[in-house]
């Protein structure tokens, strides 16, 4: 039976909402931290010894570490059924066409005493990216992770991903990392797959950014290397907020909540919805749709165990719910959807009115699935082009230019207390005044 908690919105309740959200903050079990600590000091003296002998011992695989090239992946591809095939590819073209609109140019700017400032943008030396293996295997991840680097102007993407115990590869994700651009796949997953790429091993080079979903162990490695790689973020279960009022189709709000219920007992699902009967008839569709479910006791219990119904008096309460909430994903099944737009303060991604189920946005639509989860749309964004590459500011003083601002660059270092700041100034000046550019005995900074 489903029985989802329910809160009702009295200009309190919806914040009370944030000690409920507390259990998906996403912070990584210690026990796992100390283990994922390990794993990764192993990896970093022993390199493809180590990562070996751990994906025997939690894979159950032993053999030597191996490379797939980009050629092999072709051939592998071939094992993708066609419409499986046709279905990656659309999605792709739809991802290249939406990520392609967030590429950011360098740029040059001169001002009228000659100083030239500007901003260079550049694709990262090399990204890595994870893809779990298992039941876990989404080709869309694939698509999502490695097409925005590509479009970014990375030099080299390379995968890594468990290997198969039986040998059987997964043609769907080697098919995905094909078709985005993938350069090389790696067979080794868990922590030690992350440690090898951001440290390097004699196989697997070293990587500029770590990208891609995976379990606990996964994402306690990442937050363990950020610093000495960058990552893209430490992603909790995924979470799903639908806005209903009685204009929608039970059955379909119904249908949406479990989209996201099944993906993991731990996923949170938000209904926010005006009164309780409404509530009551989406329970009821829940119901009827669960009795056909292939994953009926996942959907269930991420459904009780942490789905929220929020019955708000009115839409201007359902968006402050949502805005304290700040959902992974938010779909608005009311009337006139895009009214709300402009009041929605935090979300991940938006889905706008009754033909717009997360499932396109996941697979086709083109925007990043790879989304902050756990409150974090507050300030995280998707997975983005900017993501990949790496910026560096462009400065060129002609003397004209450093005479102008050159009291006031003084000024400031002198009162911070540095001396050469200061001087590396002043002695140009003196240059331009034809005065000697060395430093007078006694000279110094008050």
């Amino acid at each position: 039976m489903i029985q989802m908690q329910l809160v009702k919105a009295d200009g309190k309740a919806e914040y009370a909402l944030l000690e409920q959200l507390a259990a998906r903050s996403g912070e990584v079990d210690r026990q796992v931290t100390a283990a994922v600590t390990e794993i990764i000091d192993t990896v970093r003296r022993e390199g493809d010894a180590a990562v070996r002998e751990y994906t025997r011992r939690f894979d159950g695989v032993d053999a030597p570490l191996r490379r797939i090239s980009r050629q092999e992946l072709a051939e592998m591809a071939a094992g993708c059924e066609e419409t499986v095939y046709a279905a990656l590819q659309r999605a792709a073209d739809n991802i290249r066409d939406f990520h392609q609109r967030q590429v950011q140019q360098s740029w040059l700017t001169t001002k009228e005493d000659g100083t030239i400032l500007g901003q260079r943008i550049r694709g990262l030396s090399r990204v890595g990216v994870y893809v779990p293996g298992g039941t876990a295997a989404y080709p869309s991840s694939v698509l999502m992770n490695a097409i925005p680097a590509r479009i970014a102007g990375v030099e080299e993407i390379v995968m890594v991903t468990p290997p198969p115990k039986n040998g059987d590869f997964n043609a769907d994700v080697m098919a995905a990392a094909y078709i985005a651009g993938v350069d090389a796949v790696y067979l080794c997953g868990g922590a030690q797959a992350v440690a090898a790429l951001a440290y390097g091993t004699e196989s697997i080079p070293k990587v500029a950014k770590i990208t891609g979903p995976g379990n606990a162990y996964v994402a306690a490695a990442k937050k363990i290397v950020s610093g000495d790689v960058g990552i893209d973020m430490i992603a909790g279960p995924s979470e799903v907020c639908v806005v209903a009022d009685e204009t929608a189709d039970p059955a379909l709000v119904a249908i949406d909540l479990m989209a996201q219920a099944e993906h993991d007992p731990l996923a949170a699902c938000y209904l926010v919805t005006f009164s309780e009967e409404y509530a009551d008839q989406i329970e009821a569709a829940i119901e009827r749709h669960v009795k056909h479910s292939t994953r009926a006791e996942i959907t269930m219990a991420s459904l009780n165990d942490h789905g929220l119904i929020t019955i708000c008096p009115d839409r201007k309460a359902a968006i402050q719910a949502v805005n304290v909430i700040a959902p992974e994903h938010l779909e608005l099944h009311v009337e006139n959807a895009m009214d709300l737009l402009g009041s929605i303060k935090n979300a991940g991604a938006i889905f706008l009115g009754e033909w717009t189920p997360e499932a396109v946005g996941d697979y086709v639509a083109g925007p990043n699935h790879t989304l902050p989860t756990g409150g974090t749309a507050r300030y995280a964004s998707p997975l983005s082009v900017e993501e990949f590459v790496k910026k560096s500011s462009i400065i060129q003083y002609t003397p004209e230019a450093l005479a102008t601002d050159a009291d006031s660059v003084m000024t400031i270092a002198r009162h911070e207390g540095l001396w050469a700041h200061a001087m590396s100034v002043e002695l140009r000046c003196n240059e331009l005044a034809g005065k000697p550019t060395e430093v007078d005995a006694g000279e110094s900074v008050e």
